[in-house]
């Protein structure tokens, strides 16, 4: 399976769990994604620690599109996610 991100002319590699993500994220663009979502469909459970690893892969996919100025995570605090996609 490929998983990679392309971001202008760099390419970067994800991790199954990165791509899963940004697959969840995309498919909720420009919407909100609730964090309890994200963690029974990737994790497939929801605790403290699953919601400390994935705050661990958000900021690493917001690392990986910083360079991408029409992209941006939000953190809607305590709730969830939005990947505004501006163009």
């Amino acid at each position: 399976v490929l998983r990679q991100l392309k971001v202008h002319d760099k390419e970067y590699k994800l991790s199954p769990k990165e791509n899963d993500l940004l697959h969840l994220l995309c498919v909720h663009r420009n919407d909100f994604m609730p964090r309890e979502l994200a963690l029974r469909k990737i994790w497939k459970k929801e605790n403290y620690f699953t919601a400390r690893s994935m705050d661990v892969y958000i900021a690493k996919l917001r690392k990986l599109l910083r360079d991408d100025e029409g992209v941006e995570i939000i953190n809607v605090h305590g709730e969830g996610f939005r990947l505004v996609v501006k163009h």
